[in-house]
This record gives structure tokens, sequence and C-alpha cells, in this order.
């Protein structure tokens, strides 16, 4: 190699723009996805858990709730952490509190009292 070979060379490593290295910018697209993932996914969960965690300890004798498995009725007795349910007439059946899926009526919105 002759001094014009490596003057060349020296040129076209100088003029060579810095790049940042590959996985930076797969870095920032991850962290990008998963601060998406947390906003449009995570996020909403949680406030419908906690709304649904703050129904059930409200919960009180009559008012109307769905069960996680479809079963609809009433609340017939509130216990420390089971609830009596009334599905029919004279059938009453005892479920946890964490099978409530919603609170569909509560006994004070269906009261005439409440809508005068």
């Amino acid at each position: 190699m002759n001094f014009s070979t490596l003057l060349v060379l020296a040129q076209t490593d100088a003029a060579a723009p810095a790049t940042p290295p590959a996985g930076a910018n797969m870095m920032v697209m991850m962290a990008f996805f998963f601060v998406m993932m947390y906003f449009l996914m995570i996020r909403p969960q949680q406030k419908r858990q906690k709304e649904l965690a703050a129904q059930i300890a409200s919960t009180k004798t009559g008012d109307k709730v769905v069960t996680s498995g479809g079963i609809h009725g009433i609340i017939a007795n509130v216990k420390d952490k089971t609830f009596t349910l009334k599905v029919a007439d004279n059938v009453k059946i005892e479920i946890d509190k964490s099978a409530i899926s919603t609170v569909t009526k509560s006994a004070e919105s269906s009261s005439p009292e409440a809508s005068a």
C-alpha cells in the first residue's frame, strides 16, 4: 500500500456520517409501542376494574346484578365475602362477591322516590 491509497481510505472514513447504532432505533420503537399499549389497553382496563370494585363494595340488598356466569338476580343478603342472590321466587343462591360482573340497577334508581 502506498501513501495515496492510505490517504483515500482516511478521507472516506472521515466523510462517513455518524449514525446511531441500529439497536437504539429498535429500543425507541419498542418503548413507543409499550407506551401506546399502556394507554390504549392497560389503563382503561384498570379503570374499569376500579369502577367495578367500587360498585361491588357499595352494593346493598335490592340491587340487580349479573354474575360472571350470566345469572341475573337481585341481592337478598350481603355478607363479608358473599352475597345471597335471589334468582326466582323461593330460589336463592350464595355467590362470591368476585363473581359479580356488572351491577345493572341499584335500588335507588329503581325506586319511585328517586325518579320524582
